[in-house]
């Protein structure tokens, strides 16, 4: 399995499954199998508990565009 992990700051939230909006100094992980099959987490950074993106089943067709969705992933959720 592959994972890619990126650090930034929200400074207008990110929406978590578990927890609602959470917002600052955030660290976005994602998973990848052979499969395509994705996984997206969240955390505070320093934290403990792990949260998980709304959504569910996603998917890649292509498992090398793993590393383009991350950061994809990580600027949307950054900016303002």
């Amino acid at each position: 399995m592959d994972k890619k992990s990126s650090i930034f700051t929200a400074t207008h939230g990110v929406m978590t499954t578990e927890v609602g909006v959470i917002s600052g100094e955030l660290e976005l992980v994602t998973s990848c199998d052979d499969s395509g099959s994705l996984t997206l987490e969240i955390t505070y950074v320093g934290a403990k508990e792990w949260y998980t993106l709304p959504g569910e089943n996603y998917k890649l067709n292509d498992p090398s565009d793993h590393e383009v969705v991350h950061r994809m992933l990580a600027a949307v959720l950054e900016r303002p």
